[in-house]
């Protein structure tokens, strides 16, 4: 939510030419997977010393993939490749990737793998 408003500040009051659609759509789907991230390494963490490596394989495995075919619709069949629609990618990118980090981080502060 706080990605949204600042966007939705940042073309409306700075008057950046973004289009706020665009970086609704893409907040949302970082957002997303990042909440699918978080939600299969933390049910993984409930289980058995085990499986929770495998869990945490496949939560970073899948929200790379995930991420990967994002970058592929964004830039190749929407062909949003103006700077300022690169720049918004990796911007969410980034930013949502390091809130999943540091849940992670977090997490795993508290109890090993």
């Amino acid at each position: 939510m706080l990605l949204l408003i600042t966007a939705y500040l940042l073309v409306s009051v700075i008057k950046i030419n973004l289009c706020f659609s665009g970086i609704g759509i893409l907040a949302t789907a970082f957002s997303i997977i990042a909440f699918i991230t978080i939600f299969i390494f933390l049910k993984g963490q409930t289980k058995e010393p085990d499986s929770q490596t495998l869990y945490s394989l496949v939560a970073v495995s899948l929200k790379f993939l995930l991420e990967m075919v994002i970058a592929l619709v964004w830039f190749f069949v929407a062909k949003k490749t103006s700077l300022q629609s690169v720049l918004i990618f990796f911007v969410l990118y980034l930013a949502l990737t390091l809130f999943s980090v540091l849940i992670i981080l977090k997490t795993l502060k508290n109890k090993s793998l």
